[in-house]
């Protein structure tokens, strides 16, 4: 198998021919890597976004309680996605502590990140005397666009490459150390988790009465991006060491497995915890 990719490599899209780098902009003594940029973008215009859906009628925070929130997130993502990396993906890396601090090369875990925005969030529910869950259900909505920033990254830096193959659309990516077709699974993922998912949930909040449900968006985006990452993971190479679990799951599918079933549970209970929505300010109840 691997020599018949070999011998048709020269037919597909070599990584390096697109010319891009890492790199976003370097200053000699400071470098900005896409990475950064992405996950940069993905806080600020979430955090836009959110303020959009807070200015809506019913919602369950102010733009006071919002500001907060993205400073808790924040280091939830950052804190959560380092750590879960570490223990799940990399644990080699706790030989050297300090290699922890290396954000900048790279290593994050979307779950460990999810679990930190989390905690947040009922940090800031239970500070402020908030719905803890109709908060998850409004910033569920702006997580799509740090997916979509984040996967497009991982293409730049030409990591996370797929399984090979011979679909017309692989890419040789060199850092493989071998000329061998494979699936573009960064984009896939971009397409599913950013794109996809956030075209659900914007339906789902400006056209149905889902935000009154309490549970329901946040369910639909466990479901939403649990079933997206455990398909993309059938055409996505596993990460070095694991490869090969025991029980014939990727250590991502495995992962997402907890989402999909508390995605759906939030969904069939959603109708039950449908209450009279008072919003945070004013007067007048919504729902």
């Amino acid at each position: 198998m691997f020599l018949t990719y070999s011998a048709a490599a020269t037919a597909y899209l070599h990584f390096d021919s697109l010319g891009l780098s890492p790199i976003a902009l370097d200053l000699g003594f400071f470098k900005i890597r896409w990475y950064s940029l992405a996950y940069i973008a993905g806080i600020v215009i979430g955090w836009w976004y959110l303020l959009k859906l807070l200015a809506q009628p019913g919602a369950p925070m102010a733009r006071r309680h919002a500001d907060d929130l993205v400073f808790y997130a924040t280091l939830g993502i950052i804190l959560g996605g380092r750590i879960a990396y570490v223990l799940f993906y990399q644990p080699s890396i706790l030989a050297n502590p300090l290699d922890v601090l290396k954000l900048w090369e790279g290593g994050m875990s979307f779950h460990g990140g999810a679990i930190g925005v989390a905690l947040a969030i009922i940090y800031l529910a239970r500070k402020n005397g908030l719905n803890w869950l109709r908060i998850h259900d409004y910033v569920a909505c702006c997580v799509p666009f740090g997916l979509f920033f984040g996967r497009l990254a991982n293409f730049v830096n030409g990591e996370l490459w797929g399984r090979p193959t011979d679909v017309p659309w692989a890419i040789i990516f060199p850092a493989t150390g071998a000329d061998v077709p494979r699936h573009p699974s960064q984009l896939y993922e971009a397409g599913l988790e950013g794109l996809l998912l956030f075209a659900v949930l914007w339906f789902m909040f400006w056209k149905t009465k889902a935000r009154y449900e309490p549970g329901k968006l946040v369910g639909t985006f466990l479901l939403g991006y649990g079933l997206s990452r455990f398909l993309v993971e059938m055409v996505r190479q596993p990460d070095r060491g694991l490869e090969h679990l025991a029980w014939g799951l990727t250590m991502g599918q495995t992962l997402t497995l907890p989402m999909i079933l508390g995605g759906l549970y939030l969904i069939l209970t959603a109708k039950g915890r449908r209450q009279r929505v008072e919003p945070v300010a004013g007067d007048e109840s919504i729902a």
